[in-house]
């Protein structure tokens, strides 16, 4: 299991050895090098705001001794106007830190309000909203973070955390059968693995329902429509859990949770997300 801050750290130093490389010239040239100052954060754009505790380790990390005082939580909604935080700390610090901050809080507060969107469309049905793997290198991390934010659930965060046998898997290893049955036999002493399989048909469905049982923890049913769903669901019973995924939006996401499936998965939670405005200003002490 990953641990957040570790990750957080590592992608904030390739960050700023991105970002800054040698040193930012433009602040060196022209401002004294214990100049301490202030600066704020701005909401330019209605949504829910998502990357503020990433914010704070950004700052902290860079100057542990500097002073950051929030306004609005992660997954508070935000409104034009208003300030999510001000921070006070070494100029150069502040500047350095800046475009790192505001891009990882404008790409999560857009996550997390697309998200929130698609988790109000499901109020009211046992349906969770399930995350994927479809993410932008190196960013995971902090985009999966923007979904849970948003009320979402993180699903895999990689390879290395769950099995799951997808269509190429399953071709490659000569069929459902085989594949759940190797599988099975790969975990016997890698107990913290579970094993899920994508499902193309109900004749799929039939195969890993013969197959599956006690083996297999969760079904996805992969391009099925609503009533192809109410029929996986009458084969499979109790016995699993189950995911719908590909093609649902928000304009049909309610009629898949109609069906009781135990999650939807939406890959477009993330890579269609649009980052939100904000704005870090600085304020002369």
């Amino acid at each position: 299991m990953h641990d957040f801050k570790v990750q957080l750290h590592k992608l904030v130093d390739m960050a700023i050895q991105e970002d800054v490389g040698e040193g930012d010239h433009s602040s060196l040239s022209c401002i004294p090098p214990d100049q301490p100052g202030k600066a704020i954060l701005f909401i330019k754009q209605e949504g829910i705001l998502a990357g503020v505790e990433v914010a704070k380790e950004i700052f902290t990390y860079l100057q542990p001794n500097i002073q950051f005082v929030a306004f609005k939580a992660d997954g508070d909604s935000m409104h034009v106007g208003e300030k999510a935080f001000e921070v006070f700390g070494n100029v150069h610090v502040l500047l350095k830190a800046e475009r790192l901050v505001l891009n990882c809080m404008q790409r999560m507060s857009g996550i997390a309000t697309l998200t929130r969107k698609y988790v109000d469309e499901l109020a009211g049905t046992k349906t969770g909203l399930l995350d994927t793997r479809k993410t932008t290198p190196n960013f995971r991390l902090l985009e999966k973070e923007a979904v849970r934010i948003g009320g979402g659930i993180n699903h895999r965060f990689g390879l290395y955390d769950m099995i799951m046998l997808k269509d190429n898997h399953i071709d490659y290893a000569g069929g459902i059968s085989a594949a759940v049955e190797r599988a099975w036999q790969y975990i016997q002493d890698k107990p913290h693995l579970k094993i899920e399989v994508e499902t193309r048909s109900l004749e799929e469905v039939h195969e890993v329902a013969e197959v599956g049982k006690g083996k297999v923890f969760r079904v996805m049913l992969d391009n099925f429509k609503p009533e192809q769903i109410e029929e996986a669901l009458q084969i499979l019973g109790a016995d699993f859990e189950t995911e719908a995924s590909g093609g649902i939006h928000l304009k049909n996401i309610r009629s898949y949770a109609n069906t009781g499936v135990t999650y939807v998965s939406v890959g477009g939670l993330i890579h269609q997300a649009q980052s939100l405005d904000l704005s870090l200003k600085a304020e002369i002490l």
